[in-house]
């Protein structure tokens, strides 16, 4: 039990000296390599081709755009 103890402590104090030292430098935390950024990927999947899911979800939302449309036409203000 010391051991739960000590480590919620720990990690309780990890926390607190980040939220301070957030609050006087207002500086998030970030990695040291910079992310994909620095390695020159404008997205995080660099495939030519989306895949099959993020083709469905496109197909869809250029659906519901065309039903917006179409119901925007057909609008009685």
């Amino acid at each position: 039990m010391s051991t739960f103890i000590f480590a919620f402590v720990f990690f309780l104090l990890m926390v607190l000296a980040m939220a301070v030292g957030y609050i006087f430098q207002k500086k998030t935390i970030s990695g040291s390599c910079g992310g994909l950024g620095a390695l020159g990927v404008e997205k995080a999947c660099d495939c030519p081709e989306p895949c099959d899911r993020k083709k469905a979800r496109m197909e869809k939302e250029a659906l519901r755009e065309e039903k917006l449309k179409e119901w925007r036409n057909n609008q009685i203000l």
